[in-house]
C-alpha cells in the first residue's frame, strides 16, 4: 500500500498532465528558492499565471465561439421555432439541414466550442491535482516533512498514534487501507494536518515535540500567505479565531472564500453575454450559472485547504485580464473577418475530405436564404367588375378563334346547347 498524495495522481490522461504541470510547479519553487523566497502561496500565483498563459489560443477560440454564437443563435432559435412541433423525420432531418447551413455560413460547426472546453477541462484537472498535491511535486516541500516522519517510522509507537489521528478529521487517510509505515503516507498525512493536529502529535510524542514543533514552524513558513496558512481550510481557521477572538484572523478566514466568489462572478461579467431570450433553455442555464458559480466557488473554498481559494482567485483574476485584453482585441476585429477567416479554414478542412467547398458553400447560402427570405404576400382577390371585364375579354377573344382550335369547337358545342334550348 502506498500513499494517496505524495505518490503522485495516476489516473488516465489527468495522471500525465499533472505530472507535467508538477515539473514546472517544481522549477518555480526552485528559481524562488535560489532567490531566497521559500513560500508555496507565491508558486501557486505564479503557476497559475503561467499556466493560463500557455492555455491562451484555447480560450481566444472558445471566446470566438462565443462571440459568433451570440450571432447565430437568433437564426437557430428561428429554425427551431420552425419545426417546433414536427417531429417526424423529414421535418427532423430538413430541420439538421437548415442548421447545419447556419454553422456553415459562419463557418463552424455545432461543437465548435464544446472541442475547446473539452481540451480544457483534462488540463483544469490536472492543475487542481497539483494544488491540491503539493507535497507529490514540489521536492523541496516534502523534504520538509522528511527528517520528522524517518523520526516517526522509526517507533511503532508514534506509527500507532499517527495511524490513530489518521482515522479522525480532517486527515482521514484509514490505516486499514494505508500503511503507515511507509513514508508516502506519512507524508500524506502530515501535509493535512491544521494546527490542533500537530498540538495533539507533540501531546501524544513528548519525546518527539521539538521536532514536530519545528516541522510546524517551517512549513508555517512555507504555507503562510498574508498571514494565511494555505494548508489549512478557511473554516478550521474562522473556528479556531472565533475561539480565540482574534479579529484579524476571522477576517482573513473570511477573506479567501469572499474574494473568490467576487472575482469569479467579475470573470462572467466580462465573457460575452449569450443570447437572452427567455424561450431558449440555453440562455436561461447560462444565467442560472452565473448565478450559482460564484456561490458554489465561496462554499467550496470554506471547506477546501486554503491553497485551493488561493488558485481559483489567481486563476479568476489572471482570466479576468486576458478577457480584458481579448475584449480589446475583438473590438478591433470585425465578426466578418472572423468568419471569413472560420470559413476559409472550414473550407480547407472539407477539401481534405474530397468535398467540394464552393458546392456547400452555395448550398449552404441557398438554404439560408430560404430560411430568411419572407414568404411573398399572396395576391389580393379581383372585384366581380373585374371579374365581368375578364370574362367579356375571354368571350370577345373566343369569337375570333381560329377555324379548328379548341375554342373554335367549344364555341361550337356552346351555340348548339344555346339552340336546344331555343327550341324547347
Amino acid at each position: 500500500m502506498t500513499g494517496i498524495l505524495a505518490t503522485q495522481s495516476n489516473t488516465f490522461i489527468i495522471g500525465p498532465i499533472a505530472w507535467l504541470f508538477g515539473k514546472l510547479m517544481n522549477g518555480i519553487f526552485i528559481v524562488l528558492d535560489s532567490i531566497g523566497i521559500q513560500n508555496i502561496g507565491l508558486c501557486i500565483i505564479l503557476f497559475t499565471i503561467v499556466m493560463y498563459t500557455l492555455m491562451l489560443p484555447l480560450t481566444i477560440k472558445q471566446q470566438k465561439f462565443s462571440k459568433k454564437s451570440a450571432i447565430m443563435n437568433p437564426e437557430l432559435q428561428k429554425i427551431q421555432k420552425k419545426y417546433k412541433n414536427k417531429k417526424d423525420q423529414a421535418s427532423m432531418l430538413k430541420q439538421q439541414e437548415e442548421m447545419q447551413a447556419v454553422y456553415d455560413k459562419y463557418g463552424t460547426s455545432p461543437t465548435g466550442g464544446c472541442g475547446t472546453m473539452f481540451l480544457q477541462f483534462p488540463i483544469i484537472l490536472g492543475l487542481f491535482a497539483v494544488i491540491q498535491k503539493v507535497p507529490a511535486y514540489v521536492t523541496g516541500i516534502k523534504n520538509a516533512y522528511m527528517p520528522l516522519v524517518n523520526k516517526l517510522l522509526e517507533s511503532d509507537a508514534a506509527i500507532k498514534v499517527m495511524e490513530t489521528l489518521g482515522k479522525e478529521s480532517p486527515i482521514l487517510i484509514d490505516p486499514k487501507k494505508f500503511d503507515y509505515t511507509q513514508a508516502n503516507t506519512m507524508v500524506d498525512a502530515l501535509y493535512k494536518f491544521q494546527t490542533g493536529t500537530w498540538d495533539q502529535l507533540a501531546e501524544k510524542l513528548p519525546d518527539l515535540s521539538d521536532l514536530i514543533i519545528s516541522t510546524e514552524r517551517g512549513l508555517s513558513h512555507l504555507n503562510s500567505f498574508l498571514g494565511i496558512n494555505i494548508a489549512e481550510t478557511p473554516m478550521n481557521l474562522f473556528m479556531n479565531a472565533i475561539k480565540t477572538g482574534a479579529v484579524v484572523s476571522i477576517i482573513l478566514a473570511v477573506a479567501i472564500p469572499v474574494i473568490s466568489a467576487l472575482t469569479q462572478w467579475l470573470n462572467m461579467k466580462l465573457m460575452p453575454q449569450q443570447d437572452t431570450d427567455p424561450d431558449n433553455p440555453m440562455a436561461s442555464s447560462m444565467k442560472m450559472m452565473n448565478l450559482t458559480m460564484p456561490i458554489f466557488s465561496m462554499v467550496m473554498c470554506f471547506t477546501l485547504p486554503s491553497g485551493i481559494g488561493l488558485y481559483w482567485i489567481a486563476s479568476a483574476v489572471v482570466r479576468s485580464i486576458q478577457q480584458l485584453v481579448i475584449n480589446r482585441y475583438f473590438d478591433k476585429k470585425s465578426l466578418d473577418e472572423m468568419i471569413e477567416e472560420n470559413q476559409k479554414k472550414a473550407a480547407m478542412k472539407r477539401e481534405k475530405k474530397g468535398v467540394a467547398a464552393k458546392t456547400l458553400n452555395e448550398m449552404a447560402q441557398k438554404n439560408v436564404r430560404n430560411i430568411e427570405e419572407p414568404k411573398k404576400p399572396n395576391k389580393p382577390s379581383m372585384s366581380s367588375a373585374e371579374k365581368e371585364k375578364k370574362i367579356q375579354q375571354a368571350s370577345e377573344k373566343g369569337k375570333n378563334a381560329k377555324a379548328g382550335s379548341l375554342t373554335a369547337r367549344a364555341n361550337m358545342v356552346r351555340d348548339f346547347n344555346d339552340n336546344k334550348k331555343n327550341e324547347g
